[in-house]
């Protein structure tokens, strides 16, 4: 088929349906772990959106879209603001993720010696992108790409093309998001985190009993090998609670959307 007569198919009207469903999907490439991903070519990115946009856009329902600049402006930024708000929730779960690596690099002392973080393209220590990295995989394992895309689609469900979200409802859905990624950060970390004061604990009475013992000498390499080794005991837990953090994630995306 010629693409001339491809073209003659679409009406302006599933054009235009189609750049808001894009506009809500694209905050997904920016925000959203793995879809954000830098390891990911920003050109593959844009190709996936597209063709999740065109897969989308069968189970959206719209009337008659306002094709007036102004109005389709306005359609285009409430989209963009839906996906902001749904990518947002995601992006505060894989966050909690990165701040429990970084806490523990600097416990640890691996903030030291920081390289280029291959998924966010910013400088990160060991432990940062190793969690980051898991994150990735975990969620590659467990489906969840396609637990964002359902949840993406199911948006339309709670905000509809045409009309507009609560903001209020979006305020209080970022908040919870914001709050909730110390608390998870802690929760990832908190093994290791009590193993490490305890051992720095222990050297410091040690320090005390033998003061010609260099602590620095002996202290650094037990708490990289007692880090290492509870980092490594604690990863099947933490791929549940990613997994769980997930679903969650998604749900509360879904509750702050409300029309309003």
């Amino acid at each position: 088929m010629a693409p001339e007569a491809l073209l003659a198919q679409f009406s302006e009207q599933q054009v235009a349906a189609f750049f808001l469903v894009l506009a809500r999907l694209s905050p997904l490439f920016i925000l959203a772990p793995l879809f954000s991903s830098k390891m990911i070519n920003p050109r593959v990115r844009g190709i996936i959106a597209v063709a999740l946009s065109i897969g989308i856009m069968p189970v959206v329902k719209h009337g008659e879209i306002d094709l007036d600049v102004l109005g389709y402006f306005g359609l285009l930024v409430k989209e963009i603001l839906v996906g902001l708000a749904f990518a947002y929730a995601l992006h505060a779960m894989f966050a909690a993720l990165q701040a429990a690596g970084t806490l523990l690099d600097t416990m640890v002392g691996f903030a030291f010696g920081a390289i280029v973080d291959p998924i966010t393209g910013a400088q990160s220590a060991v432990l940062q992108q190793l969690y980051g990295l898991f994150g990735v995989a975990v969620i590659v394992a467990i489906g969840g790409d396609a637990w964002i895309i359902k949840g993406v689609a199911r948006t339309y469900e709670a905000v509809p093309l045409l009309d507009a979200p609560a903001i209020g409802s979006l305020v209080e859905g970022a908040q919870i998001a914001f709050s909730g990624v110390f608390v998870a950060a802690f929760m990832i970390g908190a093994p290791v985190l009590i193993a490490v004061i305890i051992v720095d604990a222990a050297f410091g009475v040690v320090t005390r009993v033998v003061p010609q013992m260099n602590v620095f000498a002996v202290g650094f390499p037990a708490k990289m090998i007692v880090g290492l080794l509870l980092v490594g005991a604690s990863l099947p837990f933490v791929s549940g609670f990613i997994a769980d953090q997930l679903q969650l994630s998604v749900a509360q995306a879904l509750s702050a959307l409300k029309v309003g």
